[in-house]
């Protein structure tokens, strides 16, 4: 184990991290931890060239994840960086706190990260695949709370953890939704017309429950307990079930409806500081980030602004 590593993570606490942010850490340094074991190295005696077998480590298709299992594919340089910004900032507690690190957290060096092309729907594609649970759902409950769940992250823009663990009392009657969200955020989000509707006619059929959350299973022995929420796995799953129903070729997962959010505001004229505020973030450079033009967007910017146009 990592030395001080509980102390660690009770530091993330107190400092009112979430605690979906202190598992990412812990399953972080997990990794960290299993690599050290699996080259024998004691924490003590890392060095320089330990961290750059590490980085090579988390670039190969043969590394181990948090549960100790062979990876399925190559991590991003995102998810790499992130977990390279976790040592530093595990280092950087053991300094603080006055003990010894066998390297600096300067030493900790991100890589470079790939500048992928945006792929965001056309906005006629993402209104099939919210509409789709309606047309491929048999179970008419089940197809009112899928079609209520994309209905909502879209006219929101919600993170789909916001999303699933939204509780009715968050929502008032014109629509408005509170949420406190990532690093205890707090924020307003905006139900439109259309979203509030399907969750009111997903309401309505379902009836009376013991809940105090929105989308909750229909059945199993789930459905009796009153804490239970829709999992992330079980609505990317759906997700990708429509988008291959309806023959979409650009792929389409629930974060993107978040994305694509960001994106048809931004082409529609939004403020970006108005977006950043609706998504949540600390940052308008993240803001940027989810903020693309679509090609036909950018297509229809270059035919109307070019100066040799005509």
């Amino acid at each position: 184990m990592l030395p001080q590593l509980d102390d660690f993570l009770l530091n993330l606490k107190v400092n009112n991290l979430s605690p979906e942010t202190i598992y990412n850490y812990d399953r972080d340094l997990q990794v960290f931890q299993d690599f050290l074991n699996e080259i024998k190295i004691d924490f003590s005696n890392i060095d320089k060239k330990t961290i750059l077998n590490y980085k090579a480590y988390l670039i190969s298709i043969d590394r181990k994840t948090s549960k100790n299992q062979l990876a399925v594919k190559k991590l991003a340089s995102f998810s790499i960086n992130r977990m390279l910004s976790t040592i530093r900032s595990y280092l950087k507690f053991l300094i603080d706190m006055g003990y010894h690190t066998p390297v600096s957290p300067s030493e900790i060096k991100l890589v470079k990260t790939e500048k992928k092309q945006a792929r965001i729907s056309e906005l006629s594609d993402i209104i099939k695949l919210i509409e789709s649970p309606t047309q491929f759902e048999p179970n008419k409950i089940v197809a009112l709370r899928n079609r209520a769940i994309l209905e909502t992250i879209f006219s929101t823009g919600m993170r789909i953890s916001e999303a699933l663990n939204l509780k009715k009392e968050q929502i008032d009657k014109t629509g408005r939704i509170f949420i406190r969200g990532k690093g205890k955020k707090e924020r307003f989000v905006y139900l439109t017309p259309r979203a509030h509707a399907h969750i009111k006619e997903y309401l309505d059929k379902k009836g009376i429950d013991s809940s105090v959350y929105l989308f909750i299973p229909t059945k199993g022995r789930s459905i009796h307990n009153k804490d239970k929420r829709i999992s992330p796995n079980y609505l990317e799953m759906k997700v990708k079930k429509y988008r291959e129903l309806l023959g979409l070729n650009i792929p389409i997962s629930p974060h993107s409806l978040r994305h694509a959010f960001a994106t048809y505001l931004a082409e529609n004229g939004a403020n970006p500081a108005a977006i950043q505020i609706l998504l949540g973030h600390e940052s308008l450079d993240t803001t940027t980030r989810y903020v693309h033009a679509s090609d036909q967007y950018a297509e229809k910017t270059h035919r109307q602004f070019h100066p040799l146009k005509d």
